[in-house]
Formats: structure tokens, C-alpha cells, sequence
């Protein structure tokens, strides 16, 4: 019997995280499911400001096989969901969020994908029910991932996928203070497949990531995985320094030709303008770079965990 350990982030979730463990346990308790997996069920706080930490408590109150982790404070979905990576010891591993958008119930569908020698599972979503701030947020990702982390064209990522033990095992050794989950799978293994499931609507609230926290994570995704940028800043740097050049040679030919011709002041500082503005770009690239190997360096944790409950239980159902 292989074991299936289920890690859900949560945010401002009280109302809703329990009804996503109930389904769940109602899916990994059907008897075809239930005599090929064990199961339990991971819940990380990250410092949400509601009582979603209350709900977590109760609900490992009442079983054992249900694990709570507590931040101290908000460090991001990736941070929590590298922490519950971190406490899993299932031979697959589900991550799915607490909302109720992702379909608990149709979890069999990425496990049969696995059984068949996938390495990782995303579930595609036919019609997402995301706002549309959100879904620009999803397709900018999207095509972040592709250029900086070579993402095949035709894989959908998700915030519901489903990984092996192995792929698990790699995720976990990066101890940088900036994970990016979808790069750790990619760097671990390219065989991933996709599976149709339905997006539902949200229950209740509103999605916990604003442009702050999408502009942090695409940060994250173009700096920990790749050195693309900094390329393509070399890139443009020597377009612009070869279009200065030829603008120059360009403008002695003219007065050569039209001694009359008075030197533009206005397409001088143009030129001034858009190159020192490219270097500027260039230069707060690299000390990005530069800032997040120092912050690196000094041992800045992923996450801070202030509560613990369950995590030393190993009882299944």
C-alpha cells in the first residue's frame, strides 16, 4: 500500500480549509481508493491574520493523522509549501490549495498518472475561475517559466500538482531563502504530464496575491533558476553600445556631407536618455542578483515555524 501525503497551504482560510480536508477524506475513503492508499494531510499557517490557525488546531485535535505548522509570520505559499514538503513522508506527494477551487475529488486522476511512470501531475483547468487579474497574473508566469526555465510550450502549470517521493527529496535540498516551487520540479525531472480537472469558484474571499506578492514571485522564478537575464541584459547592453556606434558614425557622414547641418542637442540627449536608462536597468538587475546572494549568504531562513502539531505522528488511515 503506497502512502499519499496531501500539503495544503493556508491563507485566510477558517471557513474553508476544513471543508477541503473533508473532501479529502471522503475521496481517499472510498473503497476502491482506500485498500491501494494511505493518506495524511499537511495544513501550513502562513500567519494568516484570521483564525484560520484555530481551525487547524481543531482539526489535528481530532485527528492524528491530520499535521499543523504555524509560521511566525507571512512568508508566502512557496515557503509553505516547501515547509510541508519538508514534514511529508508520503511515497506521492499532493499539493493542492485551501480554498476549495482545486477539486480534492478528482485527486485520482493525477495519482493514476504517476502509477503510469510520470514523475509529476498538473491539473489543467478547461475554464479557470480566477479574476482576471489573476489569469493576466497566470499567463505572465507562464511565460516566464517558459523563457527563463524551459518549460515545454504545451505543459500547464498549476498551484494542484502531484509529485513522486524522489522528486520531493531533490525539492527539499534547496535551502535558498527564495524557493520557486515549479522550478524545483523542473530542475528535478522533465517527465510531468498534465490532466483535465474542473476550477471551481471560490468559496468565499478573495485570492491572497496582489501585484506585490506576483511581482515578488516572478522575481524569484527569473533569479533562483536561471541566469537568462542577466544574458539578456549583456544582450541590449551591446545592441545599444553597437547602435550609439553606428548613430555617431551616421551623424560625422551628415556633417561631412551638409557642413550646415547644426548638431542636434535634442537627439543627443535621446541617446543620453535611453542609454543611461538602459544601464541603469542592467545594473539594478545585477544588484538584485547581488542582494539575494548576500541575503543568502547570511542564512536568511525560507520560513520560521512557531507552532507544531502532529508532526512527530506517523499514524495513517
Amino acid at each position: 500500500m503506497k502512502k499519499v501525503s496531501f500539503v495544503i497551504p493556508c491563507y485566510r482560510s477558517e471557513h474553508t480549509v476544513e471543508g477541503v480536508v473533508k473532501e479529502i477524506e471522503t475521496t481517499m475513503d472510498e473503497p476502491g481508493v482506500k485498500k491501494n492508499y494511505s493518506y495524511e494531510i499537511i495544513l501550513v499557517n502562513d500567519c494568516s491574520p484570521d483564525n484560520t490557525m484555530g481551525t487547524i488546531r481543531k482539526l489535528c485535535e481530532e485527528k492524528n493523522y491530520i499535521k499543523g505548522i504555524g509560521f511566525s509570520r507571512n512568508f508566502g505559499q512557496h515557503s509553505a509549501l516547501m515547509a510541508g514538503l519538508r514534514q511529508s513522508n508520503g511515497d506521492y506527494v499532493v499539493c493542492l490549495d485551501d480554498d476549495g477551487q482545486t477539486p480534492a475529488d478528482e485527486v485520482g486522476k493525477l495519482l493514476e498518472k504517476l502509477e503510469e511512470g510520470f514523475d509529476a501531475v498538473y491539473a489543467k483547468y478547461e475554464h479557470k475561475q480566477h479574476s482576471g487579474f489573476r489569469n493576466l497574473g497566470s499567463k505572465v508566469n507562464e511565460l516566464m517559466t517558459r523563457m527563463m526555465l524551459g518549460k515545454p510550450k504545451e505543459l500547464y502549470i498549476s498551484s494542484y500538482f502531484a509529485v513522486k517521493r524522489f522528486v520531493v527529496e531533490d525539492m527539499i535540498r534547496y535551502e535558498n531563502s527564495y524557493p520557486y516551487v515549479i522550478g524545483l520540479v523542473l530542475r528535478a525531472t522533465k517527465s510531468i504530464t498534465n490532466v483535465v480537472v474542473q476550477h471551481r469558484e471560490r468559496e468565499e474571499g478573495t485570492s491572497g496575491y496582489t501585484l506585490k506578492k506576483l511581482l515578488s514571485l516572478w522575481f524569484n522564478g527569473f533569479t533562483a533558476f536561471s541566469v537568462k537575464p542577466l544574458r539578456i541584459a549583456t544582450c541590449v547592453g551591446g545592441f545599444s553600445a553597437v547602435v550609439g556606434f553606428a548613430y555617431g558614425i551616421y551623424t560625422i557622414i551628415k556633417k561631412f556631407i551638409n557642413p550646415d547641418v547644426p548638431m542636434g542637442f535634442s537627439s543627443m540627449m535621446a541617446v543620453l536618455v535611453f542609454l543611461g536608462g538602459m544601464i541603469m536597468i542592467m545594473l539594478g538587475l545585477i544588484g538584485e542578483y547581488i542582494g539575494r546572494i548576500y541575503i543568502s549568504m547570511n542564512n536568511s531562513p525560507q520560513y520560521v515555524i512557531k507552532e507544531r502539531l502532529n508532526v512527530e505522528n506517523q499514524d495513517e488511515v
